[in-house]
């Protein structure tokens, strides 16, 4: 300090007094450290996402509107594959409807199983802990070897289920060989593999809930389904929401069962988006028609979460 006066530092031009540095000096120097750690950290994940997520989906953007099917010379054809899929393939359109069918039998059962089993298992019992890890262990098991069990489950012969049947008089259906009833049993194969994620999520809503509601509700009469109705399905409609999101989002990205079990069959009654785009792509080598479905499917999946964020504030109880 020279005259009451603070002077700059040598080599930094930060305020100093007496050749130290004020503490507002001290904190641009440590914010500006800080910052360049903070891009340092990110930086990986930064380029990670660039370089495996990014860089593929522009790539395969560009290659929808080629030709590139590993035997003829690359050329840029423009809409041709998009033309094809809305206009020349009906296929396509099969696949699109049982996809939609898939959907529309799994997310409401799923909805409903998770959250009557999280409503049962939300007590505090002995032994309630082995049955919320009963019903989710399936959520950690590979969804190949799910498949291969329930495809020897349901075969025709000498499927356990048929065998039971059997034992009874009555002989079983072909069950993954119906047209009619394959998609129901791969829908069924799907909701044990996946309660478990919904019911946690269930389960954590419903632990916040507070009680002083349901003592208030009880106090003005209320029964337990009015209860349910008027204090639980709003609190939790958060949570519902956002497995509402999750459910459908995977039920129109599903494949590893039609594929173990079905492989589309019979015909192409089990066809589902991305088990047809694995088939254009990995089987005929159609790779730019493939891509072009792939994104198909990524703006449907992008207009129905669209259309259910625009349209929460109608069903989420408190959102602005």
């Amino acid at each position: 300090m020279k005259g009451g006066k603070n002077v700059l530092g040598p080599n930094t031009g930060q305020p100093t007094i007496g050749g130290r540095r004020t503490s507002k000096g001290r904190r641009k120097l440590l914010n500006r450290e800080e910052k360049w750690y903070g891009y340092a950290f990110v930086m990986p994940m930064l380029l990670g996402y660039f370089f495996f997520l990014f860089g593929p989906i522009v790539a395969s953007f560009a290659m929808s509107f080629t030709n590139w099917n590993l035997l003829d010379e690359l050329k840029f054809i423009g809409l041709d594959n998009y033309r094809n899929a809305f206009f020349g393939d009906p296929v396509l359109l099969d696949t699109l409807s049982n996809t939609l069918y898939f959907t529309i039998l799994f997310v409401p059962l799923n909805i409903m199983l998770t959250l009557g089993l999280a409503l049962l298992m939300q007590a505090s019992i002995p032994g309630m802990g082995f049955f919320r890890t009963a019903a989710f262990a399936p959520v950690v098991t590979s969804i190949v070897v799910w498949a291969i069990i329930w495809k020897y489950i349901f075969q025709t012969d000498n499927g356990l289920i048929n065998a039971v049947l059997k034992t009874f008089g009555v002989t079983g259906p072909a069950w993954l060989y119906s047209m009619e009833l394959a998609i129901p049993v791969v829908v069924v194969v799907s909701l044990l593999k996946s309660l478990g994620i919904n019911m946690a999520i269930f389960l954590a809503a419903l632990k916040d809930v507070p009680m002083m509601y349901y003592e208030a509700a009880r106090i003005d009469g209320a029964s337990r389904w009015r209860a349910f109705w008027h204090v639980t399905l709003p609190l939790i409609s958060p949570s519902m929401f956002l497995v509402t999101m999750i459910t459908i989002i995977g039920s129109m990205k599903v494949f590893g069962q039609i594929y173990i079990m079905t492989g589309g069959g019979p015909g192409t009654s089990t066809y589902v988006m991305v088990y047809y785009i694995y088939e254009q792509a990995f089987k005929y080598y159609e790779f730019g028609y493939g891509t072009a479905i792939a994104f198909i499917l990524f703006v449907i999946i992008l207009l129905l979460t669209l259309v259910q964020w625009y349209g929460r504030k109608r069903w989420i109880h408190f959102e602005q």
